[in-house]
């Protein structure tokens, strides 16, 4: 086996290229995540410096719906099944 290859058979910049897209998707996930959820939970008029506990458990709400239809989407790209 070649020294630069990775048991996968990837080479070095390969693996990286892998995590910088990985990282990159991550990233996106995050922002979309707190756009989404910081338009439907904050009211847009700004009366506290803090959210208030409607607003927080909108957003835990939010985030945790957000994180379950991702993780089901992954898994069903993943398996090769198609949900309909």
């Amino acid at each position: 086996m070649d020294a630069n290859l990775s048991p996968a058979g990837l080479d070095k910049e390969q693996i990286f290229g892998i995590a910088e897209k990985e990282m990159e998707y991550r990233v996106e996930l995050f922002n979309k995540i707190t756009h989404s959820c910081f338009n439907k939970c904050v009211d847009n008029r700004y009366k506290e410096s803090e959210l208030n506990m409607g607003e927080n458990s909108c957003t835990d709400r939010c985030v945790s719906k957000y994180w379950q239809v991702t993780n089901l989407i992954g898994q069903l790209l993943g398996s090769g099944k198609h949900p309909m």
